[in-house]
């Protein structure tokens, strides 16, 4: 499911097309949003999708997820992390698992700026992480708008995602990560923003060399392995005081499923949990008929925003 996930090609004729939207999320960093309005949106609740890593907002999961939820009639906003969706001229520096900020400006933002009063968060893989730690760095006092979170294959350890990334089986996953890591980082270097040390980037095979080279350095982790513990959402998971939707398969590749064993998942009464036997990292096809396509996972989704949704 996870290769089909990443060949199948998918059309959306009935998602009308995007208005792009600028975060202004730091000093000398902005993201850009693909959005989908509804007429009277002030009425509406919004989702925040979230990709996960070297995706944008146009990978598949992102408009599927969001035709299914504009045909509910939601707002939907499709927001790019730093770098990704071809924006790297649009920021200084990288992007991390849990830079949180990102996303709790644009919550903050939507709120104040455009009025909407009820918002919900869906992330998938990196991004599904970052979704439950920001509910979690949020407690027991999230912003009154945010409603939900959801993610999809969350990579919630991502120490041992990495560790698992890293068997022989899984080459074809790492591969293609690193060369994508990789042509980000080149692409960076032609706008020049802020000059990065690439001499050893041809020599880098691995999600973690990477991650040593450069995202753990940039942002003042001593290690990878400091990077991984510190981003996890699982420090904070037990926090989550919003209601929180979590989908990963016991087959997925690189997703373990024994952190959502954990006391801290399970034991959480916030947290509505999904581990089913089959489904691949962010895949989760099934059965297609005319009205549905068979994507389950964004099916779900949206049935679990619209139950938690107040405007």
């Amino acid at each position: 499911m996870t290769l089909y996930g990443w060949g199948n090609p998918r059309y959306f004729p009935l998602l009308p097309p995007p208005i792009r939207r600028y975060f202004d999320v730091a000093p000398g960093a902005r993201v850009a949003a693909d959005c989908h309005w509804q007429p009277d949106r002030w009425q509406c609740p919004t989702l925040i999708a979230l990709h996960g890593l070297n995706g944008s907002s146009d990978a598949h999961y992102m408009r599927g997820l969001a035709a299914k939820a504009f045909a509910r009639g939601m707002n939907v906003v499709r927001l790019n992390q730093r770098n990704c969706g071809d924006t790297e001229h649009l920021s200084e520096g990288l992007f991390h698992s849990g830079l949180t900020t990102d996303a709790a400006l644009a919550i903050d933002e939507l709120t104040r700026v455009d009025n909407l009063s009820a918002i919900a968060v869906a992330g998938y893989s990196l991004c599904g992480n970052l979704a439950l730690k920001l509910a979690g760095e949020y407690g027991p006092n999230p912003p009154r708008a945010l409603t939900s979170v959801a993610a999809v294959s969350p990579i919630i350890e991502i120490g041992e995602c990495t560790r698992a990334l890293e068997r022989p089986e899984n080459w074809l996953y790492q591969w293609n990560f690193v060369r994508d890591l990789k042509r980000r980082m080149r692409r960076k270097e032609t706008f020049r923003l802020v000059a990065f040390d690439l001499a050893g980037l041809g020599a880098i095979k691995t999600v973690r060399a990477f991650d040593d080279a450069y995202t753990a350095p940039y942002f003042g982790f001593r290690s990878a392995e400091d990077y991984y513990h510190r981003a996890s959402a699982m420090r904070v998971v037990d926090r989550i005081g919003v209601p929180a939707l979590v989908i990963s398969a016991e087959d997925d590749p690189f997703v373990p499923p024994q952190p959502f064993r954990d006391p801290k998942v399970t034991g959480n009464p916030r947290i509505e949990l999904r581990l089913t036997a089959h489904g691949g990292h962010c895949g989760f096809v099934g059965v297609r008929s005319a009205e549905d396509d068979g994507y389950w996972a964004e099916n779900e989704i949206v049935d679990f925003v619209a139950r938690h949704t107040r405007v």
